[in-house]
């Protein structure tokens, strides 16, 4: 019997893909900032007056609510979450500052990746703007920093006012930054001045008042401290001519140099090298570096309490005065660090920090929010502020003792002061910390790193040992587009390697050589290595689905992310002794049940990190913020790995996947878990070669059925479920209809 078949979703289709990892992510839905979203939390009526009473401003418990989400696109509600105050002194301002937990009381709930919210009441900011801007700043010039937009809160149904919605910094922070979150993350608060206080690491255990100074946020069961007291010990007691050498290897410098210019443009007295205070310390497992963090950015551009010009104050001695600050002056001290400095800042005030980029911001972030500030009674409980102060807080001083000057007039002195400050040197070649190897294909790697020069490169080359008993090889690396290195002159440098047929230690070192002669190495000393490996066996990593709200459930009925294994070889490949990770420093992350799967065959994995629903179950989730996910060999084999995937940021309901099956390249797909990829395009031009309709699509109660009166086809229409089981079968008719009703949401063809 022939039998005529269709995709159907049943409740979405697909948004855009951004290709390759991105550690500083778009904005997304929940950030989206061209709108002011709504956030609604409904909670029990003795439990907000505990929170808003005095005497409990120190209060962390999360107390049960529910939560909505409305800007206009996106409407989400969410029960049983934790509500809880948040902040320093916001606790103690009338306007409270509050944290979201989606997490506290739903394990391993996530929403766009994203498992809490803090909002900021931004009290003491009469423009309620400075941490925003603060952040898209950090953003534009590639300093890793949370997401942040405007939000207005509603609680129990009364307006609280206008609020920063800001990216809580946590493990799913860092898996979205930085593609990883099993190192240690510090939370460093007052007095986190980073000097150094013996090899010992539960030294720097030591508290201010309840809280550690160096608050350990992940890994707390092992509370090992001993990376952050290596740290503090290389960046306090290492020779200056020595500290390149030593420094870039437990630290990325570079970026920091930025986030260090960032504060003295900005005003950022409220960090670490001023106050000692407000900055994360992150653990990158994938270097092996620290990567500094900037935290709570609402005492900038202007806003002062010592009665200092911040925007007259001298870049080369800014930090405090008469208080040792090591991660300022012992990197200052080095004359490359000192001039690489002065380089950023020239870029930074010549193509970012400059009046006709900022000021049209500005204008339109006022425009928008402004509407919201009118209607918040609590915009004026603190400090007395009035519309009025809103309004002109962006162009002029106000009559408070923390606001002598505007957001736009300290911008423009701040840049002048800057210009004449400025002391410019011919700097050697940059070589980013970001560089990295990854598969390209079966025996070969896509070598990348990202060089940069104020006067314009002449060569970058990588000297690669296969074995440290022989000489390197120096070979030359490309920014032409042509060698997997990404679109031409874009920065971006590029080689493709053979890794050999068997397991090996690749050593190798980066050399760049400015069009003077400058040149410059990565690392500074040595090299770095990687262990490589490559595998025959014809496993695929098919598809993905990274965000699943709503295209297919598992047995549970839980809508979680997934990854599609497909064997395109001819004979059944054993799978019990294989693994699958999204670590590639850690391939036997998940080892595969004791199945088979057969030539031609595929094979589903829910990616949810509960093992205990059944053993196709993942220890590890996807993140839709992007991240890498692999196939690794048996033991014996060295773990090589068989086929991986370092994949993007991904869409809610989006499928990314190979087409043709196995070996074709990846793009967007229509979602087929467990069955054969097909494109969009191609689902559409099936549908009209067929010449019927189906509609709606997505559809939730009935589908309708419409083709041809003039057709030849009259067998049956049939309806299955991703795993080929018959849900449906009708005698053909030029119309009929579904009831899919019964059915649970998911994708049926």
């Amino acid at each position: 019997m022939f039998r005529s078949c269709f995709l159907l979703s049943l409740f979405s289709l697909l948004a855009g893909f951004v290709f390759s990892q991105n550690l500083f992510p778009e904005k997304g839905p929940v950030y989206r900032d061209d709108v002011v979203p709504r956030i609604d939390i409904i909670i029990p009526a003795d439990s907000l007056k505990f929170i808003l009473a005095d005497g409990n401003e120190e209060s962390t418990y999360d107390f049960h609510a529910s939560f909505s989400f409305d800007n206009g696109t996106i409407r989400d509600t969410f029960q049983n979450i934790g509500f809880a105050l948040r902040g320093n002194t916001s606790r103690y301002s009338k306007k409270k500052s509050f944290r979201v937990s989606l997490n506290s009381y739903f394990p391993g709930r996530k929403w766009y990746g994203i498992e809490k919210l803090d909002l900021n009441g931004e009290h003491n900011d009469p423009t309620v703007s400075r941490s925003k801007i603060c952040w898209d700043l950090l953003h534009d010039i590639g300093v890793p920093a949370p997401r942040c937009n405007h939000v207005k809160l509603y609680i129990n149904g009364e307006y609280f006012g206008l609020y920063a919605n800001v990216e809580e910094i946590d493990e799913e922070f860092a898996k979205t930054h930085f593609g990883n979150n099993d190192g240690n993350l510090y939370k460093c608060l007052y007095p986190a001045d980073l000097t150094y206080h013996g090899i010992d690491p539960n030294m720097y255990k030591f508290t201010s008042g309840d809280r550690r100074a160096y608050d350990l946020r992940t890994n707390k069961e092992t509370d090992d401290y001993s990376d952050l007291a290596h740290f503090i010990d290389v960046l306090n007691n290492t020779q200056t001519a020595d500290m390149p050498c030593a420094l870039e290897s437990v630290f990325n410098v570079d970026t920091y140099l930025k986030a260090i210019a960032f504060d003295m443009l900005s005003g950022n007295w409220d960090g670490p090298l001023y106050n000692k205070n407000n900055f994360f310390l992150y653990h990158n497992e994938a270097t092996g570096l620290f990567e500094y963090i900037p935290f709570d950015l609402d005492n900038t551009f202007g806003i002062d309490w010592f009665g200092v010009n911040w925007a007259e104050r001298n870049i080369y001695t800014w930090c405090h005065p008469s208080e040792p600050r090591p991660l300022y002056t012992n990197i200052m001290k080095v004359p490359s660090y000192r001039d690489r400095l002065s380089y950023y800042l020239n870029y930074i005030i010549q193509e970012v920090y400059k009046e006709s980029i900022l000021f049209p911001k500005i204008d339109a972030l006022k425009s928008l929010i402004s509407s919201s500030v009118a209607n918040d009674d609590y915009y004026t409980k603190d400090y007395g502020f009035s519309l009025n102060d809103f309004s002109k807080g962006f162009s002029q001083s106000l009559p408070y003792n923390h606001t002598p000057v505007g957001i736009k007039e300290y911008i423009a002195s701040r840049r002048s002061s800057v210009i004449n400050q400025l002391q410019l040197n011919d700097i050697s070649p940059v070589i980013f910390d970001n560089t990295k190897i990854h598969p390209f294909a079966k025996g070969e790697y896509a070598f990348n790193a990202i060089v940069d020069d104020d006067q314009g490169l002449d060569r970058v080359e990588v000297n690669i040992q296969m074995d440290v008993s022989q000489q390197g090889v120096n070979s030359q690396m490309f920014d032409d587009g042509l060698h997997h290195d990404g679109e031409a002159e874009d920065g971006i440098y590029g080689l493709l390697i053979n890794g050999g047929d068997t397991c090996s230690v690749l050593h190798y070192r980066i050399k760049a050589t400015d069009v003077n002669g400058h040149e410059s190495y990565k690392p500074v000393c040595g090299t770095n290595q990687l262990e490589v490996c490559n595998s025959s066996v014809t496993l695929a990593i098919n598809e993905i689905m990274a965000d699943n709200k709503s295209t297919v459930t598992d047995e549970y009925g839980e809508y979680e992310d997934w990854v599609e294994i497909y064997n395109y070889g001819s004979a059944s490949i054993y799978l019990g002794d294989r693994y699958l990770s999204d670590k590639p420093d850690n391939p036997v992350k998940w080892r595969f049940p004791a199945i088979s799967i057969l030539p031609g065959g595929y094979l589903l994995i829910w990616a949810d990190e509960d093992g205990s629903q059944g053993e196709l179950h993942a220890n590890f989730k996807l993140s839709a913020g992007g991240e890498f996910v692999g196939i690794y060999d048996d033991d014996s084999n060295g773990n090589a790995l068989i086929d991986g995937l370092d994949f993007g940021q991904q869409g809610p309901d989006e499928a990314y996947g190979r087409l043709p099956d196995g070996t074709g390249s990846f793009q967007i797909l229509f979602p087929t878990p467990g069955s054969m990829n097909q494109s969009l395009d191609a689902t559409r031009d099936f549908q009209n070669q067929m010449h019927f309709q189906i509609y709606p699509n997505p559809a939730h109660d009935v589908v309708y059925f419409q083709s041809d009166e003039h057709a030849t086809i009259h067998q049956n229409i049939i309806m299955v479920n991703i795993f080929g089981r018959v849900m449906m079968e009708k005698a053909r008719q030029s119309k009929m209809q579904f009831d899919i009703s019964g059915l649970p949401v998911g994708i049926y063809a």
